[in-house]
């Protein structure tokens, strides 16, 4: 907990614009002139803001206050910092990490001052000791605790029901990392071993993150045939550990199902009329990313490399792996894997950038199913050995840009990046961990007016702020953390391309993380104020 706010004490309660210091002592910083909007969605208005000691402490049209600092917005529009629900910034084999890189140059330079890891199952098990190695920290980072994480710890990889032992030992697991802060518990029922989980399992699990206020965020069990069926997982998981419920990067797959992506809206919207809390997520593009073993069978990929490997190299289930793998990209309406785009690839770094249909032509075999079927079976057993369990890194074509402006124009979708901390540099990963917040203003707001930036703003602070808990973050108002980021809307853009992705975004003038100037004039600061942010029931 920071300081109490030194030397003022607030002149009302009442409506923000008529608030102001009492004291006249000077204070930390000053913005004038600014257009705020403020987050709720409410129209923008002009004002001068106060803060000091990490908080907004003052709003009124004129401010005659002394500051260390003083910053003239000239009208260009103050904004909550933004809130990323849905980022994977542990440090990893193929992934920078924020201990790696604590300053989050991406992030900062896209307005983001907090941002949510452990999504998707991922995440640091022991909650208590990742929060004391991170240091230097340039945005606030908040953590869920993954159920894939607690899973793999504790069953391993293995396609079986854990054990009344083993499901104790998950639930204290959940119970220590709720204590020590993570803001709720996540699932990736996509992926290994989470996918072997059942739903009452999950929900068992769901119970001890919901007795500390926690929120339940999933990457559902499909987007795909059973798309609805996995949305009304999520629910009964929320409703029946009475939580919460954030679904990830909404979406639908497959050229085959495009357009229908309303019916699945249309689903969320009657719980939600059911009294369930339940929201969304998304992010502006138009393909995914994810690893190369989703494109096999889940059944094929229990176990280690080894295992995955033994798998593939027998003939007769090999031969059930390839008629299953058929059926799945038919079912997508998929003539080839052309969709298919690698970004980390270990073994061999020709590949990186190019689909897996170029890659078999590359290695010279026919153009056909079959072959490019080959072609990630061998890259799955050289990928596993150089480390990567699932093979490689991928960039999916899965969804059409009418059903990503659909889900964006849904009032309760927030913005998420599912982006990370990379290297910069180093490989092809997808854009959004660099563009995704100006890409909304730019593309969203501006050119095709998709949403208004009210509303865009809104979606990107005081829903997330809501759905986490975080009640003193998300708005510009007295009281309030002073997460801020000032910009231009019409200069706002985001340059990261799938063929160029390492490239920054432009036109966040101004970040201010916990009352500190960690942008200024669109360039890195060397203040870093960034925290661990804890859940309100933490220990």
């Amino acid at each position: 907990m920071r300081p109490m706010l030194r030397g003022f004490r607030y002149a009302c309660l009442l409506p923000v614009l008529a608030c102001g210091p009492v004291l006249g002592a000077g204070i930390d910083l000053l913005i004038t002139d600014a257009r705020v909007v403020d987050g709720t969605g409410s129209p923008w208005f002009v004002s001068d803001v106060a803060i000091d000691d990490g908080y907004i402490v003052a709003m009124a049209a004129s401010l005659d206050i002394d500051a260390d600092q003083v910053i003239d917005a000239s009208g260009r529009v103050l904004a909550p910092g933004f809130i990323d629900v849905h980022t994977h910034v542990e440090s990893s084999s193929h992934r920078g990490g924020l201990e790696l890189f604590p300053r989050a140059d991406n992030y900062l330079l896209d307005g983001v001052t907090t941002i949510i890891t452990g999504n998707c199952g991922s995440s640091e098990v022991d909650v208590g000791a990742y929060s004391r190695r991170l240091s230097d920290l340039g945005i606030n980072v908040a953590t869920l605790v993954g159920h894939n994480s607690v899973r793999r710890t504790v069953v391993g990889l293995d396609d079986r029901a854990p054990t009344a032992a083993e499901m104790r030992e998950m639930q204290q697991l959940v119970n220590r990392a709720m204590l020590d802060g993570a803001v709720g518990f996540s699932t990736g029922l996509l992926y290994v071993p989470g996918t072997y989980a059942t739903t009452v399992e999950i929900i068992g699990l769901a119970k001890v993150a919901s007795r500390h206020g926690g929120v339940y965020a999933s990457h559902i069990r499909e987007q795909g045939a059973n798309l609805h069926d996995s949305i009304s997982e999520a629910v009964q998981i929320g409703r029946e550990a009475n939580m919460p419920v954030q679904i990830s990067h909404f979406k639908i797959k497959g050229p085959s199902r495009w357009g229908s992506i309303g019916d699945a809206l249309d689903l969320v919207e009657s719980y939600r009329r059911e009294g369930v809390d339940v929201v969304i997520d998304t992010y502006p593009y138009a393909r995914a990313s994810t690893n190369l073993g989703v494109n096999l069978p889940r059944w094929a990929v229990s176990g280690g490399s080894a295992d995955i490997a033994a798998r593939i190299d027998d003939p007769q289930t090999n031969e059930r792996i390839v008629d299953e793998m058929k059926a799945m990209l038919a079912d997508g309406g998929y003539p080839d894997y052309s969709f298919a785009t690698v970004a980390q690839y270990a073994p061999e770094p020709s590949y990186v950038g190019r689909t897996i249909s170029e890659i078999n032509r590359m290695l010279e075999r026919s153009p056909n199913t079959d072959n490019e079927i080959r072609t990630i079976l061998d890259m799955m057993i050289d990928g596993g050995a150089a480390g990567r369990i699932q093979g490689a890194s991928m960039v999916y074509h899965y969804m059409s840009m009418e059903d990503v402006d659909s889900i964006l124009r849904y009032p309760n979708t927030a913005v998420a990046s599912d982006g990370s901390i990379t290297a910069f540099g180093r490989g092809q990963p997808h854009p959004r961990s660099y563009g995704t917040n100006a890409r909304i203003f730019a593309d969203f707001v501006r050119d095709r007016k998709v949403l208004t930036l009210e509303d865009a703003v809104r979606r990107m602070t005081s829903l997330p702020a809501r759905t986490f808990s975080f009640h003193d973050r998300g708005i510009v108002r007295p009281g309030f953390v002073a997460d801020l980021v000032l910009f231009d809307p019409d200069k706002v853009s985001d340059r990261a391309t799938f063929s160029d992705p390492h490239q920054y975004s432009v036109g966040f003038d101004y970040v201010v993380v916990n009352g500190v100037v960690a942008v200024e004039e669109g360039e890195l600061t060397d203040k870093r104020s960034g925290e661990f942010v804890r859940h309100t029931g933490a220990r």
